[in-house]
């Protein structure tokens, strides 16, 4: 049975709000990646971007997957030594990490840069999904979301490029 990607882009989104990740939230990520090279960058312009991503198959499937494990890990229901790694988001783990490339690798290889950048310092909604003290598991959540922020990030990059070029003239 293949779903419709409707069927899965609203299933991802909804898992998404759930698990208290606002699409506001994921385009404030952006703003941090790219305020700093497009001009006259607004919320607005993040907020269509992030939804441009997530229409993607590639994005839903990852959303899919990923909370699905934070939620078996939340629910003590997967396998040791597994439940222990998810559980404690282990630093040398490394698999929520490769899921979330999947997302960066739509917009190209800026998306990898972004990435990277936003994985290590942790902004605005990152920093509450790698809190542990909530009680809840984002393992793979808070990697997805820097996945698709930084996605949006490039494609906004990709889109302003022109502009930028010809300001630079």
């Amino acid at each position: 049975m293949v779903f419709e990607t409707k069927t899965l882009e609203e299933k991802a989104r909804q898992l998404l709000g759930d698990r208290g990740v606002s699409i506001v939230d994921i385009a404030e990520l952006v703003m941090f990646l790219q305020t700093e090279y497009i001009p006259h960058l607004t919320l607005e312009t993040c907020i269509e971007s992030v939804n441009a991503v997530l229409t993607k198959r590639e994005v839903h499937n990852t959303i899919l997957t990923g909370i699905q494990l934070d939620i078996l890990a939340e629910e003590d229901s997967l396998l040791q030594p597994l439940q222990s790694i998810v559980a404690k988001d282990e630093g040398l783990y490394g698999i929520d990490e490769i899921l979330a490339l999947s997302i960066v690798n739509v917009y190209g290889s800026i998306g990898f840069t972004n990435y990277g950048y936003i994985d290590k310092v942790k902004p605005g909604i990152l920093k509450k999904l790698n809190d542990k003290s909530s009680g809840r598991v984002h393992t793979f959540l808070d990697d997805i979301i820097g996945a698709i922020a930084a996605a949006a990030a490039s494609r906004l990059a990709h889109s302003n490029q022109n502009v930028l070029d010809e300001e630079k003239k």
